[in-house]
């Protein structure tokens, strides 16, 4: 059947005819914000009778949805695309496009607008519903489809969470024209914007924060063409006050700072309860270093959106510029979690085959798609659950991370149980109450005010837990449980012995929960200690405990009631009045950073242990891109960068090192290196069928060294490097992009 393939567009074959049609009617009902990429099936047939006609289906975006005729054009393209099996003496079995279907999801009707081509043939237009049932499409059904299908190809054109097989992804916008046509939808929608949804960390979507408005600040954003998004927003502000964060915003971005300010300033009067605008204004503070005044306007911003998470996490931002730790690690465990949801997807069917042409001769530059040693790892980094966390929960953690990047792991600690009431404290107070009263078995429930109330009796904690806790007299000073040591195994990765190590569960939210060890490793490897005389060391000399100085912190009292509803007789007060309960959710945070930690400090003490030995220290390519990530995660810029480097040694597919070196020798100004990977960058997006060229990690990357260096010196230097003339031209069509669009340098 491969005679029946296209030549250079990806698809999956089905097992059953129009399979895929059904699917997606199926699930449009659970398809909750921008929809998935549009879907186009092909039927191909002989023309033979007895030969069976083949369906397959591909993703697609960057389609221009404005009418039928142009979704019909696009499948008729498809006609000349499949491969020619006729040899010299003999014609082969020509397969031919019968007919198609393309579907574009409205996301603001919430209906699938389906346009069916037959050849030869007519073209006809319809709107399938959530139930399955036709209607006909309108104009102002084709407008909305046109601006659905732009903003999925904008936000999802390089989202590295967002993958699916045999996706093609298209220039969503080629011309000044059509650009003008995005910015007109967008003017009619604007006030529709909220219906289309928003990024998870926003609560609810607003007239101001939504997919519309990302999208649009996405797209003159990433090339520095703010006036477009100014103007746009001039327009709409005199229907709508709170879009002034937006056109504030705006000007900020093209240095008109005077202007952003006098906006601010009249909007502040017209809608001082515009948490959005308190946060450009708290932004721009920041950008001048008065602290104080944007902690006046965070405080603010959280009052008039106590709900939303971002409110929360600026105010903890700035506590932490502050350096007012305290205040914001109770700041945020004030924020507000949610449930994460994705982007909206198709079904997963199972095919025939699956067809993935390659690419032309960019491919030719990068290493085989083939499972090697380098996609191994050890399993102490695969099982980091920290790469895990998703929306809210992985900002939160973004937060706690900065915070031990400035104060150190110990710092933090102490920080932790100076504001929260610890299980041990807690065990603590329960032994001493339970001690002095010899008949009573009744527990206590602790309020976040200090207040106590008496449950009811007969919940008692086990003897064996109050024993435990009253025989460590300084674990309320202390308010954390001695440190587990956790020794580094062969690899230099954490031991996977019970004593040491902790098991990572999973709770409905996708958080990691730690299941922590009771037993006190310190004391156990202090008496192995004194039967040995000495320390364990490993063959290469590291010694089991080397680096490896970090305090495992003990579960904080969790912040639940359960089971402890009834009234005693009487109250007795207890000694943290001050302090508060920790959410379970932060909890688990903090092992979740404590294992980042732990593997990271094992990882360093080797390097240097390896350095002062010259010896070669190894890795599988897998494993430097893990602890490339790791290091990202905890700040540690350079030796993240080190880590990446080290991984393009290897002979392993991957686009991730390539993708994070980019951004960081862009942001350094490196020109020979950035144009360097972002060759490599290319070859990989082209391998995936992301056939665009705006908006893209790359052209971003191009624009912001063509605003300081001129595009000039980057097509030159793109000429010096050499490259065949099918990579050459790809290249350029970055840079085409920021001359036809007169993007800041084109001319320079």
């Amino acid at each position: 059947m491969a005679d029946a393939s296209f030549k250079d567009v990806p698809e999956i074959f089905e097992v059953e005819l129009t399979e895929s049609l059904i699917a997606r009617t199926e699930s449009l009902s659970t398809f909750r914000e921008l929809g998935p990429p549009d879907l186009v099936h092909v039927l191909k047939s002989t023309g033979r009778s007895g030969q069976r006609d083949l369906g397959s289906y591909h993703y697609v975006s960057g389609v221009d949805a404005s009418s039928s005729a142009s979704l019909a054009a696009y499948i008729n393209s498809l006609t000349y695309n499949i491969e020619d099996d006729s040899g010299w003496f003999s014609k082969g079995t020509s397969w031919k496009v019968k007919s198609g279907c393309y579907c574009c999801f409205n996301a603001f009707s919430r209906v699938d607008v389906r346009v069916d081509v037959k050849i030869p043939g007519g073209v006809q237009a319809y709107v399938v519903d959530l139930r399955g049932e036709r209607h006909e499409a309108t104009p102002e059904i084709w407008q909305e489809t046109f601006l659905s299908a732009l903003l999925r190809a904008i936000l999802y054109s390089d989202d590295p969470t967002y993958w699916l097989e045999a996706y093609r992804k298209l220039d969503p916008i080629t011309t000044p024209e059509g650009e003008l046509r995005f910015l007109q939808a967008a003017e009619t929608l604007f006030m529709k914007g909220w219906q289309v949804g928003s990024d998870p960390e926003i609560q609810v979507a607003t007239v101001v924060s939504n997919h519309l408005t990302a999208a649009i600040m996405k797209y003159f954003g990433d090339s520095g063409r703010y006036q477009y998004a100014a103007n746009l927003f001039e327009k709409i502000l005199a229907k709508e006050p709170e879009v002034a964060s937006l056109l504030a915003r705006s000007y900020i971005g093209m240095n008109e700072e005077v202007k952003a300010v006098q906006i601010m300033a009249s909007a502040i009067k017209q809608t001082p309860q515009s948490y959005t605008l308190l946060h450009v204004q708290c932004d721009f503070l920041r950008a001048k270093g008065k602290y104080e005044w944007a902690l006046k306007l965070a405080r603010q911003a959280v009052n008039c959106a106590p709900s939303e998470f971002v409110t929360w996490e600026k105010l903890t931002e700035i506590y932490i510029d502050l350096r007012q730790y305290e205040n914001a690690l109770l700041t945020l465990n004030s924020c507000p979690m949610f449930t994460y949801n994705g982007r909206d997807a198709h079904r997963t069917l199972a095919s025939a085959r699956v067809h993935l042409p390659p690419k032309g001769a960019i491919m030719d530059i990068l290493p085989e798609r083939v499972k090697t040693e380098d996609d191994e790892a050890d399993p102490a980094l695969l099982r980091l659950p920290a790469p895990g966390l998703r929306g809210t929960w992985a900002r939160a953690y973004s937060l706690l991370t900065r915070l031990v990047s400035q104060i150190g792991w110990d710092e933090l600690l102490k920080t932790r149980s100076s504001v929260f009431v610890m299980e041990e404290e807690y065990r603590m107070q329960k032994a001493q109450a339970e001690g002095s009263k010899v008949h009573s078995s009744t527990e206590r429930v602790i309020h976040e005010d200090g207040t106590v109330d008496s449950p009811r009796r007969g919940d008692s904690l086990q003897g064996q837990s109050a024993h435990k806790a009253a025989a460590d007299d300084d674990a309320s000073t202390r308010g954390m449980a001695s440190p587990t040591q956790s020794a580094p195994d062969e690899d230099g990765h954490g031991a996977a012995g019970t004593d040491t190590d902790s098991e990572t569960l999973a709770n409905a939210n996708g958080i990691p929960t730690i299941r922590i060890s009771t037993e006190s490793a310190r004391e156990k490897a202090a008496a192995e200690k004194a039967v040995n005389g000495h320390e364990d060391t490993k063959e290469n000399g590291v010694s089991e405990n080397a680096g490896v100085a970090l305090e495992k912190p003990v579960q904080a009292a969790e912040n639940s009631q359960d089971g402890e509803g009834g009234q005693g007789a009487a109250q007795e007060p207890f000694s943290f009045s001050n302090k508060r309960l920790c959410e379970r959710w932060l909890d688990n945070l903090f092992m979740v950073l404590y294992e980042d930690l732990r593997v990271w400090t094992i990882f360093r003490a080797e390097v240097a242990h390896f350095k002062t030995q010259h010896v070669a220290y190894r890795k599988t390519g897998l494993e430097w891109e893990i602890l490339g990530d790791l290091g990202m995660r905890l700040h540690h810029k350079e030796e993240a960068k080190e880590a990446y480097q080290r991984c393009l040694d290897t002979h392993r597919y991957s686009y991730k090192p390539w993708s994070k070196l980019l951004d960081m020798y862009a942001e350094e100004g490196d020109i020979q290196r950035t144009l360097q990977v972002a060759v490599r960058v290319a070859a990989y997006q082209w391998g995936d069928y992301a056939e665009m060229t705006y908006p893209t990690q790359i052209a971003r990357c191009f624009f912001k060294l063509g605003q300081i260096h001129g595009f000039a010196k980057i097509s030159y230097t793109l000429l010096s490097l050499g490259l065949p003339e099918p990579v050459l031209k790809i290249m350029e069509s970055y840079l085409n992009y920021g001359r036809v669009f007169k993007v800041e340098g084109y001319d320079f």
